[in-house]
């Protein structure tokens, strides 16, 4: 959500930071609701005391045994006038609300532009891409080859872009959940929370995912939302609280499973593990104020970023332009793996500064340790990573021309010391 004063101050500029993202000026509109808004509401308190003022003289006239019907007759009309004020009023800041809560954040200044992915920018690159001795397969070829990865039983079972995994290749999607959770907890400083898979309408809007993108959500029949990213859960913590500064920044994580419907990926990665219904991921979020948001965006993605070092894969650091940096984000770094078997480089983890636009939709504050008043939390979300995308680059990364896979060694004692996942 938006300030409308700042849309006041500057009109202008609000519409220039939207253009970036290439929408439309909003603010005439804006405003226009808001002038309506404020004028109903003047009116109504004008109303009011001229009613509180006839409240006296009739009370007065009662007294003294004066007539007051015309008084009364007057009172009357203005509790009307008023209830219709106040109706105008509601009217107007609803669509006002609704034009508010559909706009993307604003993006950081240092956000490069472009209208699409074409246009986001490597920062960094670590290792190098491997060159195999061997024609690589995808992980799905491999994940059938080991008798480990099964799609059309996970079809039968719930329909298209499920998996069931088996043997070595499950207990290796656990260790990798474990151990990334293990390293944020232990070395960088996160809480472990677990959290609710199902959320309110309350916790989707506060976090953005409401009303803008239901479709890509699944829905229970009593009117709860599966969550699509812990996320959600985690950042709703402070929902409605007013947190001491004293016990800021508040670093979370969670492994969960995450459930996304995929609406408008038809078509789109089909086969394997990519794009998959139900995930599970490591979430990783903070909460903190505006002076200290940026470095923790920074700290948060090199947390993410060594997930991957250690697990010896070879990644790139991107910053998300303009055109594709999401709609709750004022900043995002993507992170991309390479995927020998694909040949491609592949998402496997986001993490996106949202400043205050999530907790002024929630109405999360701190109290300053100075100053008066309270001040909206910034806060931010990043994958740390997602398990079944980690599973795929291992495996990929890590296959041997025979078809096993080697074991990264720090998921080695998740995997009873083993080394290897043999070939079939």
């Amino acid at each position: 959500m938006h300030d409308i004063r700042a849309v006041r101050a500057d009109p202008a500029a609000f519409d220039a930071a939207l253009a970036r993202r290439g929408l439309a000026p909003v603010s005439a509109e804006l405003l226009t609701l808001d002038s309506a808004r404020r004028a109903a509401q003047t009116t109504a308190q004008e109303a009011q005391a001229r009613r509180n003022a006839l409240a006296r003289e009739i009370g007065q006239g009662k007294r003294t045994g004066a007539g007051t019907s015309a008084l009364e007759a007057e009172a009357t009309e203005l509790r009307s006038r008023m209830e219709m004020l106040d109706a105008e009023a509601k009217e107007a800041e609803a669509a006002q609300t609704r034009i508010l809560e559909a706009l993307p954040n604003l993006l950081d200044a240092d956000v490069p532009e472009g209208a699409d992915e074409s246009a986001n920018v490597v920062l960094h690159q670590q290792g190098e891409i491997p060159h195999l001795s061997f024609t690589p397969k995808q992980h799905f070829e491999l994940g059938e080859a080991l008798g480990g990865m099964d799609f059309a039983t996970a079809a039968k079972l719930a329909g298209s872009r499920f998996t069931v995994l088996r043997g070595p290749l499950a207990r290796l999607e656990r260790a990798i959940g474990q151990w990334m959770l293990n390293l944020h907890v232990d070395e960088h400083g996160y809480t472990e929370t677990v959290v609710p898979l199902l959320v309110n309408d309350s916790s989707m809007y506060g976090t953005g995912q409401l009303p803008k993108f239901a479709e890509d959500l699944f829905r229970t029949t009593d009117d709860r939302w599966l969550i699509p990213t812990a996320e959600v859960p985690l950042t709703n913590t402070v929902r409605d609280e007013i947190v001491p500064e004293a016990s800021l920044p508040l670093r979370l994580a969670a492994l969960s499973p995450c459930f996304r419907s995929e609406a408008g990926s038809a078509g789109r990665d089909t086969r394997g593990m990519i794009r998959q219904h139900q995930f599970s991921k490591v979430e990783m979020v903070s909460i903190t104020t505006p002076g200290q948001s940026a470095e923790e965006h920074e700290r948060m993605t090199r947390c993410a970023e060594r997930v991957l070092t250690e697990l010896g894969l070879t990644w790139r650091r991107i910053v998300l332009c303009a055109g594709d940096t999401g709609f709750g984000a004022a900043k995002t770094y993507d992170l991309e793996v390479w995927l020998p078997g694909q040949g491609a480089w592949r998402e496997i983890s986001s993490c996106s500064n949202c400043r205050d636009f999530q907790a002024r939709r929630m109405n999360a504050r701190f109290k300053p340790k100075e100053g008066k008043g309270n001040v909206f939390l910034h806060t931010l979300n990043g994958s740390g990573v997602a398990v079944g995308r980690a599973l795929i680059a291992i495996m990929e990364t890590h296959q041997q021309a025979d078809g096993s896979i080697a074991i990264p060694p720090v998921l080695r004692p998740y995997m009873g010391g083993a080394e290897v996942i043999p070939a079939v």
